[in-house]
C-alpha cells in the first residue's frame, strides 16, 4: 500500500542578494536584486507501508525542503504530494496526527521544561489517551533508556541525550509515517549505534515508515536498503543500495597485513593478475613517500596493503591464492588478509563525482 505519493512536485524560493561595502548596503535601499533558486524540480516518488527509505544528497540538494513539504510546513509551488490519501498543507491537522518528525537540528521540546513536561504537553496536543500514553511512554522510555533525565530541563541535556528525547516525542502519538531529518547529526558512536538499533526495532515492530535523510552514510547501511538520491533539486536515482554498490563501487578490497615484505617489491604487486589498483603508504619519520605506476596506484598504510579487484573477473578465493602465492616468493610472513566492499562513503563520493554535484 503506497503512503506516501509525489507527483511533479517543484519548489522554487527567491532571495535577496546582498552587495558588500556600505555603498552597496545604501543601494540595496532604492534597488534590490533578487535571484531565484529551484530547490526542487519535478521530484517523483512512491513509498510503500512500511519501508525503511535513505533519502540522501549534497547540501542544498533538497533534502530538507522535500521533508517540510512532506510534513505539511512548506507548500510546493506545482505538483501533488498525498500522504495518507491526504494533502499535507491542506489538512494539517488530521496529517500531523498520523505523522512525527525529527529535525536532527531543530527541538520540538520546551527549552527550559523538564523533559516529562513537554511529553505531557504532546500528550494533550495530540489528544492521546491517558492509558494509551501511558503505555506508550513507558514502552520508549525504557528501549531509549531516558527514565533518569525525565525530571531534567531540556536545555541541560547532552545532544545525545536530547535526540532520545526527540524520537520519544515524536513517536508518543504511535504515528504511521516517521520523518528523520539528519537525526544523528553530532552524535557520539555509542549514541549513534543505539539510535540505529532503536530505528530498525520501531520499522519492524509497528511497521512504522521511515524516510531517513543524512550525510552518515554509515547510517544509510545500516538501516536503509532502498536509497534516493536528490542533487540540484533533481532526484537522481531511486533503488536498491545493493544495486547502488554494484554500479559505482564494482571492485572488491582485499587487505593484507605482513610485518616483514619489504616496500621495494610494491611495484612487483602490480603486475598480479587482477589487480585493479594497488594501495599502500610508507610512513617515513618525516615525510609520506607515495609510490606510483603508470597504471596503478601504490599506496602503504604501514604493514597493512590493499589490493582492490573486480569479483566478476576474478573470484575472491582466486585473488587470495595469487596474493599469499606472491607473498611467499617474496618471503614475507602473512599475517592476517580480509576482502571488504569499499566503503559506502567511496560510493557516494564517486556517484556525486560521476553526476558533478
Amino acid at each position: 500500500m503506497k503512503q506516501i505519493v509525489m507527483e511533479g512536485i517543484t519548489k522554487t524560493f527567491t532571495i535577496t542578494k546582498r552587495p558588500e561595502g556600505k555603498s552597496g548596503i545604501f543601494n540595496n535601499l532604492f534597488s534590490r536584486v533578487n535571484e531565484e533558486i529551484q530547490a526542487l524540480n519535478n521530484i517523483n516518488f512512491n513509498i510503500d507501508e512500511g519501508e525503511l527509505v535513505g533519502y540522501i544528497g549534497p547540501n542544498g540538494a533538497g533534502k530538507s525542503t522535500t521533508v517540510k513539504i512532506m510534513s505539511g510546513i512548506l507548500n510546493p509551488d506545482g505538483g501533488s504530494c498525498r500522504i495518507l490519501g491526504r494533502i499535507p498543507w491542506k489538512e494539517r491537522v488530521a496529517h500531523v496526527s498520523q505523522i512525527g518528525v525529527v529535525f536532527g537540528q531543530r527541538s520540538q521540546l520546551w527549552w527550559d521544561l523538564p523533559v516529562i513536561d513537554s511529553f505531557n504537553l504532546l500528550r494533550d496536543i495530540y489528544k492521546i489517551k491517558l492509558m494509551d500514553y501511558n503505555s506508550r511512554l513507558e514502552e520508549l522510555v525504557s528501549i531509549l533508556d531516558i527514565e533518569s533525565i525525565l525530571q531534567t530541563p531540556v536545555r541541560q541535556l547532552s545532544l545525545g541525550q536530547r535526540m532520545r528525547c526527540e524520537i520519544t516525542a515524536a513517536l508518543l502519538h504511535r504515528p504511521k509515517i516517521l520523518f528523520l531529518d539528519e537525526p544523528t547529526i553530532g552524535l557520539d558512536a555509542v549514541s549513534k549505534l543505539a539510535l540505529r538499533d532503536f530505528l530498525k526495532q520501531e520499522n519492524k515492530k509497528h511497521g512504522v515508515t521511515m524516510i531517513l535523510t543524512t550525510h552518515d552514510m554509515d547510517d544509510i547501511e545500516a538501516l536503509c536498503e532502498r536509497v534516493m538520491v536528490i542533487g540540484n533539486g533533481r532526484l537522481l536515482y531511486d533503488g536498491g543500495l545493493d544495486e547502488l554498490k554494484n554500479r559505482y563501487a564494482p571492485l572488491r578490497r582485499l587487505k593484507i597485513t605482513s610485518p616483514n615484505f619489504s616496500t621495494q617489491n610494491l611495484s612487483h604487486i602490480a603486475n598480479i593478475e587482477g589487480a585493479e589498483t594497488i594501495q599502500a603508504e610508507t610512513i617515513l619519520p618525516n615525510a609520506l613517500q607515495t609510490e606510483t605506476t603508470q597504471t596503478k596506484t601504490l599506496h602503504a598504510e604501514g604493514t597493512v596493503y590493499s589490493i582492490l579487484f573486480d569479483p566478476i573477473k576474478n573470484p575472491s578465493y582466486v585473488m587470495m591464492e595469487r596474493i599469499v602465492n606472491f607473498m611467499k616468493l617474496n618471503n614475507a610472513v602473512v599475517n592476517d588478509i580480509t576482502i571488504q566492499e569499499q566503503d559506502i562513503d567511496e560510493i557516494i563520493s564517486a556517484m556525486y563525482k560521476e553526476m558533478q554535484l
